[in-house]
């Protein structure tokens, strides 16, 4: 089982690379973007024999505790066979 994990500043806080990117976008020309949100992903590969549940809680804790900083961070996640 696969875990994918995105995480992302929140949406109070200050994107500064993401506004580069969407200005340098819109001075390219590129039409249609009106926002860009830098984040992060990760894979995690999960042990066989994992339930979903489980998996789900274990997955939920690492995110929470190790890949973001709940101050300025939020994430999301799916599970995947």
């Amino acid at each position: 089982m696969k875990a994918y994990v995105y995480v992302t500043l929140k949406r109070t806080v200050l994107d500064a690379q993401g506004q580069t990117v969407a200005d340098a976008l819109k001075r390219m020309q590129y039409q249609g973007v009106a926002d860009v949100r830098q984040g992060k992903y990760f894979v995690l590969t999960l042990e066989d024999g994992l339930d979903a549940a489980a998996a789900k809680t274990e997955v939920e804790r690492i995110a929470r505790e190790v890949l973001t900083n709940p101050v300025i961070e939020e994430f999301s996640f799916r599970l995947e066979d």
